[in-house]
This record gives C-alpha cells, structure tokens and sequence, in this order.
C-alpha cells in the first residue's frame, strides 16, 4: 500500500472504451464494430479489421471519478483527468486529456490516438486525475486500479465473458433441477458467481464434437455449435443482468459490481446505439419496467448476443468449407 503526503480519493476511476477505429494510408477511416474491445478482459484488439498497413488508430474513451472528486469544497483544485498509453517494448508513452461532460459531472470522455509504428504488440491504457493539492500541481488523487490493453495485432480481445462450463448427464444428474432439460443439449444458469454452461453428455457423441480435436468439416461444425451456445449464454446474461438491478430512491438503475455490470457494459452499445451507456442502461430499464418497449428491443438484445459470439464468421467458415466439399476440393 503506498502512503501519500496530501488527500486522495480512495476510490478508482472506473475507465471503459467506446469506440476504436483506424485510419488507413488514403486518409480513410475503418469504424470498427464493438468485438474490437471487451469490457470483461479489458482488451482492445486493432487487428480485428486484419489491416496490415494501417496508420493510426483512434479509441473512444470514458472514464467516471469516485463520489467526491468533484464536489465543491474537496480540498483539490484544477482538476484533470488523463488517458495514459505507455508501451513498456518500444518505451513510447502518450498521454491527452479527457473533457469534462458537464459542469460537476463526474462522467469525463476523450480520445487517444495510437500510431502504428510506435508499438510492435501490447501497450497499457490507464486513467488519472490530478490537481493542485496544498498548493503542488500535478498530484495524482486517484487513478485506474485495472486498466486496459491495447495489441495492435489481436484479431480478437482474448478471453471474452468469463464462464464455466461442465458436463453431465441431465437425465441421471444428481442436481434434480437439471432433470426436466433431459432432450436439450444444454442450458445457461446465471443464478451463481460465474455464469454456468451446463452441457447434457446425454446427446450421444455432443460432448466429443465439442472437442473439436477431428480436424476437418467436424472442427468447422464445432465451432458453429460454440458461436450458437455463446449466443444463447450472452443473452441469457444480459436478461439475469437487466432483470436485477438495484435502483436509486428516484427509480435511476445501477450498475451492478459483478460480471452483471461488465456484461451491460459490453452488450448496451449495441442493444441502445449512439447513446453513453448510462443512458442505455435507464432507457433499457424504463423500456423492461414500463408498459411498452420491451418486446421490440429482443431483437436488438439478440443481435448483440450474435456479435458478441462471432456467429456470422463461424457460419461463413461452414459455408466455404461445404462450398468446398461440394467442388470436391479439401476443405
């Protein structure tokens, strides 16, 4: 634990991405879609649009100070809150400020901009606000506890939602509440700490497809069946997240602390487009507890559950591999 001279905030900024695009050698500008970045793993990965000659790239960035950073008597003045890139392999560093969203507003958001040839791999992104503290400027009185990274070659951010998986055979299953889904080859429980994927062994020869390890037309199926049970899992996590909110005493929702938040976090970008997240997330809200709204946002939910599993690559990569076995070329 470090010890400071002066007061600090002894909460963190809470730091998220919201948006990343390239710049290409024609000055053009490549947007990329939200599986560029994952809230849960905190990754942004810039070889997701596979350009292999792009210039820079710009990432979206909103951060939120504790309670008490911004209150009129805090014992701190001219306040600032940074974005900080640093790159430990190439010893570049960047660093820009964040705006203000409004007057007291604990909610600040900016850009940073990361040139290619500035990085060959990872670099961390972190949040910090300083001031002017008994007179000295440029203290730190809080920053980012858990970061970002940003990899300028990922085609992917790694990890995605956090789950566990387990098999068993829900006909014989000692957990009696597994039973009634005997002809179902699996099912989401997102009642525990972790969200839970159940796979049904009952399924003759499911389990050995899940593998993945036949090579083949079998590894392209295999990978279609994991898109489907991601989707199925990321809307199920999103309605367990929505479905327990807590609310403030003027009825405006939480974020939740758990995967829950981070699950909102990731999915409201595209469930409620081209508004902040707080926003989505009381709109999303008044829409489910309301008396209209709520059916005709399924499809949106649904949508962002398929982009999130990566559904319609795994789909083409089927398709080709069929398109091949039809020309009788090796898939």
């Amino acid at each position: 634990m470090k010890f400071y001279p002066y007061k600090r905030l002894n909460r963190p900024i809470t730091l998220r991405v919201t948006s990343a695009s390239l710049k290409l050698p024609d000055n053009s500008r490549d947007f990329l879609n939200t599986s560029a970045f994952s809230t849960p793993q905190r990754t942004v990965a810039l070889g997701v649009a596979q350009h292999e000659d792009w210039v820079s790239a710009r990432i979206g960035l909103s951060a939120t100070l504790p309670p008490g950073a911004t209150d009129a008597d805090a014992p701190w003045s001219d306040l600032r809150v940074l974005a900080v890139l640093t790159d430990g392999d190439t010893n570049v560093r960047t660093t820009v400020d964040l705006r203000q969203d409004g007057e007291g507003s604990k909610e600040w958001s900016g850009e940073i901009e990361v040139l290619r040839d500035d990085h060959v791999g990872r670099a961390d992104l972190a949040a910090y606000a300083v001031a002017t503290v008994d007179g000295v400027r440029g203290r730190s009185i809080t920053e980012t506890d858990n970061g970002w990274t940003v990899d300028v070659a990922a085609e992917e951010p790694l990890g995605g939602l956090r789950l566990d998986v387990k098999q068993a055979s829900f006909s014989k299953s000692a957990r009696e509440w597994l039973r009634p889904y005997a002809d179902v080859p699996w099912v989401v429980d997102t009642s525990g700490r972790l969200p839970l994927v159940m796979v049904n062994t009952d399924v003759e020869g499911f389990s050995d497809l899940l593998g993945g390890e036949s090579g083949g037309m079998e590894n392209k199926v295999h990978e279609l069946l994991v898109s489907q049970m991601a989707t199925d899992v990321w809307t199920a996590v999103f309605h367990s997240a929505v479905g327990d909110l807590e609310v403030e005493p003027d009825g405006s929702p939480v974020f939740p602390t758990d995967w829950r938040g981070e699950v909102l976090r990731e999915m409201l970008p595209d469930v409620v487009p081209d508004l902040r997240v707080e926003e989505a997330l009381h709109r999303v809200h008044r829409r489910r507890t309301g008396d209209a709204g709520w059916v005709e946002l399924q499809t949106r939910v649904h949508y962002a559950a398929v982009r999130r599993a990566g559904a319609a690559k795994a789909l083409a990569t089927v398709l080709r591999a069929l398109q091949q076995m039809n020309r009788g070329d090796k898939p």
